[in-house]
């Protein structure tokens, strides 16, 4: 068991100051270091500093002291043993997976994907010989029949993007570990605040640190979360040399998210309960998914393995496309944006922009109807948020 401090730090504590390293000067906030190299006092030194016989900074692109207390803060907030930040939450989900794969391998995955995750999972994957089996993610006997044979890894979103499924996390672990593989949770609408994934059983935690983890529209991020040995041993290699990196300018962006995420999210989940809740009253809605109501098929698994809903709504109005597009376009506060987790509501509608590269079946099995919208739901005042949506349905 560890003796550092931080170890003993609530997450109110742990988000503001966890992976904080100070330079001489002794600055207040985290220091950006805006370099690509480092020098070496010797010769030995960077003989050392290459074969592992001394741990220091080499090159930017494996590591950088700025980035490095982002990955540090994350993993506390986590609770992993070490996190590896990249440039985008795409190239996080490229990477937990495509480290661990070889042609031959067995992949599992839950259908219910965002768009580019399901292109690697279900196109850029089988190019290389790996055999991909995707499931009804909240049907266990589907996961139990793909997971009946040897599986490398199994990668789940959940709650989904955009139809909020969401999956039995420990469960589907289990029957990881039986068939051998590690299971990859994509955890970027829950956030670290709400739903824990290794706690529950998972080995890779991923996010999109664009979203809720900056929050304010302002930069790209990614970040991939596990065991030491998997960071290292298998992760480590394949971003050192394929350069996937975060720039410090962002991971310092990143640092000063994290330090005001909790109260964001709080806020964000209090003004998307009070939205789900109007909207699923309202004569001129067909349907609203939110995890924290009832009314969603997997409620009471939500309320096990989450503490909040999160703040992303899912709803379909009357009338389909035409219906849909009509509402978008007489939005007046909330903005047309196929963004997520950020400080202002945006809403999109997924068929014909995060999916429109899938096929219409693929698209209804994933839950995405041509009249589906995502709203995910800002900081603004709630109740101006409803206003907007109600003019924008009544006109």
């Amino acid at each position: 068991m560890s003796d550092s401090p931080s170890d003993r730090w609530r997450l109110g504590t742990r988000l503001v100051r966890g992976g904080l390293t100070r330079t001489p000067f002794c600055e207040t906030s985290e220091a950006l270091f805006l370099n690509s190299g480092y020098v070496y006092g010797s010769a030995e030194e960077a003989e050392e500093s290459f074969d592992g016989t001394r741990e220091r900074f080499v090159y930017s692109r494996f590591r950088n002291p700025t980035v490095a207390m982002f990955e540090d803060r994350l993993a506390l907030v986590e609770g992993a043993e070490a996190c590896r930040a990249t440039a985008s939450g795409m190239a996080a989900v490229h990477a937990a997976l495509l480290c661990q794969v070889v042609a031959g391998d067995h992949v599992v995955a839950s259908r219910a994907l965002f768009g580019s995750c399901l292109w690697i999972v279900g196109d850029l994957l089988k190019r290389y010989g790996v055999r991909v089996t995707l499931v009804d993610g909240t049907n266990l006997a589907q996961w139990e029949q793909a997971l009946s044979q040897p599986t490398r890894a199994v990668f789940i979103e959940t709650p989904s993007n955009p139809s909020l499924e969401i999956i039995d996390i420990a469960r589907v672990a289990e029957l990881t570990h039986a068939a051998g593989g590690l299971l990859i949770v994509d955890n970027v609408f829950a956030t670290p605040i709400l739903q824990k994934p290794l706690a529950l059983g998972a080995d890779v935690v991923v996010y999109s640190a664009t979203k809720h983890i900056d929050g304010q529209g302002r930069c790209l991020g990614g970040a991939v979360l596990g065991s030491q040995a998997f960071v290292a041993d298998v992760l480590g290699p394949f971003l050192r040399h394929t350069g996937p990196c975060l720039s410090p300018f962002n991971a310092w962006l990143l640092l000063k998210g994290l330090e005001t995420l909790d109260l964001r999210v709080a806020r964000h989940v209090d003004n998307a309960a009070r939205i789900a809740a109007a909207l699923e009253g309202h004569d001129g809605i067909e349907r609203v998914l939110y995890p924290s109501l009832e009314s969603h098929p997997q409620h009471a698994l939500a309320a096990r393995q989450m503490s909040g809903g999160g703040s992303i709504v899912a709803f379909t109005p009357k009338g389909g496309k035409e219906r849909a597009y009509r509402l978008l376009n007489r939005l007046r506060l909330i903005d047309i944006s196929n963004n997520l987790g950020d400080a202002k509501s945006l809403i999109t509608h997924p068929w014909t922009t995060t999916h429109q590269s899938r096929t219409a079946e693929e698209k209804l099995a994933m839950g995405i109807g041509e009249g589906s919208l995502r709203l995910s739901v800002g900081l603004e005042d709630a109740q101006d948020l409803i206003e907007d949506l109600w003019a924008a349905l009544s006109a």
